[in-house]
């Protein structure tokens, strides 16, 4: 995206891999919910995460040792211009789906009318910004682009390709237990609706040799159970009955694996550092409910979580708090002054950035820990009471209408829901009847997608290199569409203004510039309880399973491990 690849023309592998990994055995993993799709690439249902880089291969594969850099894989070279006007990518002549038969341009240019016409909103709003695609050659195909992006030709090369004869355009929107036809390395096996699905190796796979390709995929299966909530996905590991675990729980990190796998060694627990943004987690408020609508009442309900009270009492104090949405990276301007450029970009928009953020000296409330911070709650009732409310009998009642301040906040988990209780408990002070509604997992993603709720915690992952899809996280339009991860319904011209800026840097420089910037109208515009983050990734793993001693920027992968035994 900026500068130059990290490896040059010819090189044989990845540096955060083994190349030399047997490639045999059975890798099972877990996760909590269920599933009623093997779509990944539609709005309808809940899909498994896993289908989309291991059956569906893009056009290139997206380097893990890089902030954004995409090599070969389906496609053998890209040509573009200074500009980034068009792109030509060349398939290879040698890439063919799991069935046999070859990948053709035609299927290329099928893959793009189908997602831009029927996909998620992501992909109609990236491939709506294509004024042309045609064939060009035996094995080409060019997209001119209709506007300035120079994300876009990246973003076109990770376009999924999916068969044109195994692809019906007509029902392609509805869920369905069968996986689409794809040309990666492994091929959808047994399926358990809701319960389990197993992908086994592609027979034949014709990129097995590539360079992208090297020290991935090592296991002959991945099998995927599916749990019904997290105390019973943490007991099948201990059991066994998975290999690798992210643990996200400091209570069961620091207490729950004291058990005879770990004391004997065939459990191993590790630290793995990242060098890539901490997770933004919030508690997001919908802005497009009236009670939201109001930055004050947002403000208090920020002024009333205690992290300090919650960071010891429920965590052992291991969390660190959340308050950029590109922290512990450069990209973050928490704790730096605006820049010459940044206020030149921000110029046009005086309203959109607190003092405070601009200069780099704002954090999230501090409260003393005692959970009954005396001037926290002031400061929130103050703010409440500006908005139009007042306590009544410790009751806070709208002034205008008598109406009670009584927001839900919708969880899916018994984490969350622990997390949403101790919420409760402290907004109960200032009068707030804070609903909790534990929903399960498919109503859970289904009211997320459709914006049903008051308040709803999310975690937005960054990378290095932000792009098209902060408009799709925080631009003006994805405000109204379904299925979006504008969560908050924010319309703000200054994000849409600082996302376009970064799309047009050519230099790192100026990028960084534009998303320092974008952080800070993100910052301001307060539409979140901004939560915690953990200093590394936390990764248990039966010792039959080995990873690469060297990590990515995003810590360890799953497609990088291998058979131990």
């Amino acid at each position: 995206m900026h500068g130059m690849p990290l490896y040059e023309a010819g090189f044989s592998h990845y540096r955060s891999v083994n190349p030399d990994a047997p490639r045999r055995g059975r890798l099972v993993q877990g996760a909590v919910g269920t599933f009623d799709s093997l779509n990944p690439f539609i709005v309808r249902g809940t899909p498994p995460p896993f289908i989309r880089w291991n059956i569906v291969e893009s056009l290139m594969a997206r380097s893990p040792d890089e902030a954004f850099t995409v090599y070969g894989l389906l496609a053998r070279s890209i040509e573009t211009d200074d500009a980034r006007s068009h792109v030509t990518f060349q398939l290879d002549p040698a890439a063919r789906f799991s069935d046999g038969t070859p990948v053709s341009p035609e299927d290329v240019l099928f893959s793009y009318e189908l997602l831009r016409a029927r996909g998620r909103p992501n992909h109609r709003s990236y491939y709506g910004k294509v004024a042309r695609a045609e064939q060009i050659g035996p094995h080409g195909i060019r997209f001119t682009l209709a506007q300035e992006d120079r994300e876009l030709p990246l973003i076109l090369a990770l376009m999924p390709v999916l068969s044109k004869h195994a692809t019906d355009w007509n029902s392609f929107e509805n869920t369905s237990f069968t996986a689409p036809l794809g040309s990666g390395p492994y091929v959808c096996g047994e399926v358990k609706p809701g319960e389990s699905v197993v992908l086994r190796r592609a027979p034949d796979y014709w990129g097995r040799d590539l360079a992208v390709n090297r020290g991935l995929y090592n296991f002959d299966t991945l099998r995927y159970d599916f749990y019904r909530d997290v105390n019973g996905l943490f007991e099948a590991f201990k059991r066994g009955l998975y290999d690798i675990r992210f643990e996200t729980d400091p209570g069961r990190w620091k207490t729950g694996y004291d058990i005879p796998a770990r004391r004997d060694g065939r459990i191993v627990l590790e630290d793995v550092g990242t060098q890539t943004p901490a997770p933004y987690s919030a508690l997001v408020f919908n802005m497009r409910r009236p009670v939201f609508a109001d930055n004050r009442v947002r403000r208090a309900m920020v002024e009333l979580f205690d992290f300090e009270w919650i960071n010891q009492q429920l965590y052992f104090g291991v969390y660190t708090r959340t308050a950029s949405f590109y922290e512990n990276s450069e990209l973050s301007a928490r704790n730096r002054s605006a820049s010459e450029t940044e206020r030149a970009l921000l110029a046009p928009f005086p309203d959109a950035v607190l003092p405070p953020v601009m200069e780099g000296t704002w954090q999230p409330p501090v409260s003393d820990g005692s959970g009954r911070d005396r001037e926290r709650l002031r400061t929130a009732l103050g703010l409440l009471d500006a908005a139009g409310w007042h306590l009544v009998d410790g009751v806070m009642i709208d002034k205008r209408d008598g109406a009670l301040l009584r927001p839900e906040l919708v969880v899916g988990t018994k984490d969350q829901e622990r997390l949403a209780l101790a919420y409760q408990r402290m907004v109960k002070r200032a009068g707030i009847d804070l609903v909790i509604r534990l929903v399960d997992n498919v109503q859970f993603e289904t009211r997320k997608q459709n914006y049903d709720y008051d308040i709803v915690p999310y975690i937005w992952d960054q990378s290095l290199s932000p792009g098209n899809e902060q408009a799709f996280y925080f631009g003006s339009e994805a405000a109204d569409q379904p299925g979006t991860r504008n969560f908050m319904g924010l319309r703000n011209a200054a994000a849409d203004a600082m996302i376009r800026a970064l799309l047009a840097a050519r230099e790192r420089e100026d990028f960084i510039a534009a998303v320092r910037a974008l952080d800070r109208v993100l910052i301001s515009a307060q539409f979140s309880v901004p939560l915690f983050h953990t200093p590394d990734q936390w990764l248990a793993r039966w010792t039959k399973v080995a990873r690469p001693q060297t990590p990515s920027l995003s810590g360890t992968l799953a497609e990088t491990w291998w058979d131990a035994e």
